[in-house]
């Protein structure tokens, strides 16, 4: 015992030289460590991040309805609305505030650390734009999930409380020197601390809502919904992988780091992996190429390789990526078949599922040329100690989100509603929840 614990704080002394594992956490560096060049490559990146909000509301609108395509880019609008701004007010300051016993930030909030009159304050607005574009992403994760059957008023509320409780909090304990950090947990960009939590808040919401009307026979066996335009969806899913180059190598915020090129052809590798893997998966699995899941496969390599974008080869960012796009087939058809619980986009599996894989995954493909001096995973010699803290950090985040959403949308449910009703989900909530259709007077007509 004495030496797994001498082992751990020599591992932690060591650690600040692999600022690409730290970056999230010594962005708010000393003011002399501060130049122009890192708040642009920060902003920049940050703008990425934030439009991939737009990658976010086509993904979704296009796995759904026509009926319900105004409702899905409502609620992505105004994940980041919302998002924004209680995020200033007090997610920051709880993700990023000086800690309270490594659990979370008690200074901070307002964005009071932010200042025109020290380059250290100045940098502290660049540093909360690119936070917050995070937060947003967390938040508009469950949109997919929750579709075409919830309450707008009751997801905005859902929206506030993600933003400015939930995710900054267990964000803390990774990126804002909390104890997961100090144990030594790895994750770069956010597999586990954006992607795990958004996509085990939209399981609880999937859970508490129900299934769409039709969507299980009474067989129990699950009926294919087609979204309306699976272009939209493709679209989405493009502007999303442009989206992670912010996403992941601007993790670094910083650009005088030279890591940032290795990140990027990590991301994409995962990617397109990611991608192949899915498609040959479905192909065998039902004779068809399906495009949805193909769609989805390039995302779940970008999940998974969130976590280790920083921290394994390129060589290894395939296998992970390849790994990701045959679970997530796999995991997609659990939760349809076999836990009976409607997600019409896959958000789920995608982030939920894939983030914690990919989580997992650093314990086994970190390499320490990447990950810095001493982190090495288990197929480099590391033995088990860094997956053992990395499922650690996945099974702590996976409670914390289950139980805080999972009262959180009780709550909702027993108080102003979660769902809409019969009529309302039959006619569409474009119509019923925001007045109007989102193509209006469009027709097709069919030869006779």
């Amino acid at each position: 015992m004495k030496k797994v614990v001498k082992c751990m704080a020599v591992l932690i002394m060591l650690m600040p030289a692999a600022s690409p594992l730290l970056a999230q956490e010594t962005a708010v560096a000393p003011a002399a460590t501060i130049q122009p060049i890192n708040v642009v490559w920060t902003l920049v990146a940050a703008f990425l991040v934030f439009f991939m909000q737009a990658g976010f509301a086509m993904v979704e609108t296009g796995f759904t309805r026509a009926k319900n395509a105004g409702n899905i880019v409502m609620k992505n609008m105004y994940d980041f609305a919302v998002g924004s701004i209680v995020f200033f007010i007090l997610g920051y300051g709880l993700m990023f505030g000086d800690s309270i016993g490594g659990l979370l930030g008690g200074s901070k909030f307002f964005l009071s650390s932010a200042s025109p009159g020290s380059p250290d304050g100045l940098w502290q607005y660049a540093f909360w734009l690119f936070q917050c574009v995070f937060a947003a992403t967390a938040a508009t994760i469950v949109s997919g999930a929750m579709a075409e059957r919830t309450k707008f008023v009751t997801y905005l509320i859902y929206s506030m409380v993600i933003s400015a409780v939930i995710y900054p909090i267990s964000g803390h304990w990774i990126w804002g020197g909390g104890w997961l950090s100090n144990l030594g947990f790895v994750d770069f960009a956010g597999s586990t601390v954006v992607h795990s939590v958004g996509g085990w808040a939209a399981m609880m919401g999937s859970i508490f809502l129900g299934a769409r009307i039709g969507k299980y026979g009474p067989d129990g066996r699950p009926r294919a919904i087609p979204g309306h335009s699976i272009p939209l969806a493709a679209l989405g899913v493009f502007i999303l992988w442009f989206g992670w180059f912010g996403f992941n190598p601007g993790s670094t915020t910083s650009g005088e780091n030279l890591s940032i090129g290795f990140i990027a052809v990590n991301t994409n590798l995962a990617a397109a992996a990611g991608a192949l893997a899915a498609m040959a998966t479905i192909w065998i699995k039902s004779g068809k190429p399906d495009v949805s899941m193909s769609l989805n496969g390039a995302l779940a390599g970008l999940v998974a390789i969130t976590a280790g974008c920083a921290s394994v080869s390129p060589l290894s960012s395939i296998f992970i990526g390849l790994i990701a796009g045959i679970v997530v087939v796999l995991s997609v058809e659990l939760f349809d078949f076999v836990f009976k619980i409607d997600d019409p986009v896959g958000a789920i599996s995608v982030h939920g599922v894939c983030g914690a894989l990919g989580t997992l995954l650093v314990g086994v493909f970190a390499e320490a040329p990447y990950a810095g001096e001493g982190i090495n995973g288990l197929l480099y010699g590391g033995g088990f100690r860094l997956l053992g803290i990395q499922a650690l950090g996945v099974l702590s985040v996976f409670a914390w989100t289950v139980v805080t959403t999972g009262i959180l949308f009780l709550i909702l449910k027993r108080t102003i509603g979660l769902r809409v009703s019969k009529s309302e989900e039959l006619r569409g909530l474009d119509i019923e929840e925001h007045g109007m259709e989102s193509y209006s007077g469009f027709q097709i007509f069919t030869n006779q």
